[in-house]
């Protein structure tokens, strides 16, 4: 198969990512910490795949990961924890956003990223 007809594989685990719902590459996006220009240059993965990112995702609708070891986000300061927790899950919700919306691609980050690329 074409390269271009495989979709975009996740680097840990091989299969397709399947939306931006799901995607660590578009989380990086939503949070202003990948260039638009670049984003077909950067690799993707699934966001359970980093479950070092993915701890953080704190809602109802993602089911919780536990890292052990040393990026257990228990063994981390309580205030670094509350403030990562509250900006990766405004951008998991943000995916879930910009998923049904229409949106063009360059308004997919969140309001206080939005203005970082144009």
């Amino acid at each position: 198969m074409a390269k271009c007809e495989e979709g975009y594989l996740c680097t840990v685990c091989g299969q397709d990512v399947e939306g931006v719902t799901e995607s660590e590459l578009y989380l990086h996006f939503v949070l202003g910490e990948v260039d638009p220009e670049t984003l077909h240059t950067k690799q993707e993965a699934h966001i359970r795949c980093n479950p070092a990112l993915a701890q953080f995702i704190v809602h109802d609708s993602f089911e919780s990961v536990v890292v052990d070891g040393d990026f257990d986000k228990r063994l981390m300061d309580a205030d670094f924890v509350r403030d990562r927790e509250q900006l990766l899950t405004r951008g998991w919700l943000r995916l879930q956003e910009v998923a049904k919306s229409g949106l063009p691609i360059i308004d997919y980050p969140l309001p206080e990223f939005r203005d970082r690329w144009r």
